[in-house]
């Protein structure tokens, strides 16, 4: 399936780990017990697989939990997109609020999330989501916000927007180094459906980079790569290796950039990617969550958390 992009695969295909789910996301490795966690969203379950157990729920009532990774304690963060709130695990298991809306800022959606090695925490906050309809555009009456931006949570836990407004910001990843902040723009609006409809190549659909200042604001905003396609699903979440290339769930599968923004291929497998997410004892094991399925592929080259 994947032959052309054997330089950077162990292997072509991608090993089905756990199917029948409704609609996985936010994948993330735990070293701590050697299990990759990922959400079922319309079920609002959080689940966690290993090759011991399988997988088992972990978490119920996630509120539409999406985007999840760990803060630099080592706690666990979560997006609860149907909450329109940041959640954060402690040491004991208990799920606190740590962001939601305000009277001075609000919070709509929360869809991805990223911490910096400082503590600075970063999602983003598009105009709607995923689910329950295909194209994820809440209803004018349920928005909270009517924008889409990336906002963040600084190291005292005030939350301040960090960007303009954005098209449908969706996915998020850091450069190796943190000096880049990535996000995935899954679509403008509804035209960009109505182009695919018609077998047009929707352009529209991107990959942005920010510069991360030393206090964590952004600046520069440009394109990094394109993901021009007629195919279905959109661009969604990313990660990135070591070398600096960009993994990014998108049209007809997982997108696979350098760091220069060329284009490598495209990662195929049998339900399309919403997310992904490296893993392993040597985070060479690419786990990639997909509509109903969590799929695990393996990379030559080492991935960042």
């Amino acid at each position: 399936m994947n032959e052309d992009l054997l330089h950077i695969l162990e292997h072509p295909n991608a090993e089905l780990l756990a199917t029948g789910f409704e609609f996985t996301e936010g994948p993330v490795w735990n070293p701590t017990d050697d299990s990759v966690y990922f959400v079922d969203v319309r079920r609002h379950q959080q689940l966690r697989w290993n090759r011991r157990t399988g997988t088992e729920i972990v978490r119920e009532n996630t509120g539409g939990g999406n985007g999840t990774t760990f803060d630099n304690c080592g706690r666990m963060l979560m997006c609860e997109g149907r909450n329109g709130r940041i959640s954060r695990k402690d040491s004991t298991g208990i799920w606190t609020t740590i962001a939601e809306s305000t009277p001075e800022l609000k919070i709509n959606a929360p869809n991805d999330i990223v911490c910096r090695s400082d503590g600075t925490i970063y999602f983003t906050d598009p105009i709607g989501r995923q689910f329950p309809s295909e194209t994820g555009v809440r209803e004018e009456s349920e928005r909270m916000t009517d924008d889409s931006r990336i906002k963040l949570i600084d190291k005292s836990g005030k939350v301040v927007i960090a960007t303009g407004a954005l098209e449908f910001c969706n996915g998020l990843a850091f450069s190796r180094d943190e000096k880049i902040l990535y996000t995935s723009i899954s679509f403008r609006d509804e035209r960009c459906d109505i182009e695919k409809r018609s077998g047009e190549k929707c352009p529209h659909q991107r990959i942005l980079a920010f510069d991360v200042s030393s206090d964590g604001s952004l600046s520069n905003e440009r394109v990094f790569a394109v993901l021009a396609s007629n195919e279905g699903s959109i661009p969604d979440g990313m990660k990135l290796d070591v070398e600096g290339r960009i993994y990014c769930t998108g049209p007809g599968g997982c997108w696979v950039f350098e760091s220069d923004g060329s284009l490598t291929g495209i990662i195929r497998t049998r339900e399309l990617g919403s997310n992904l997410a490296f893993g392993g004892s040597d985070y060479r094991d690419l786990y990639i969550t997909a509509r109903t399925s969590l799929y695990r592929i393996r990379t030559k080259t080492e991935g960042i958390a």
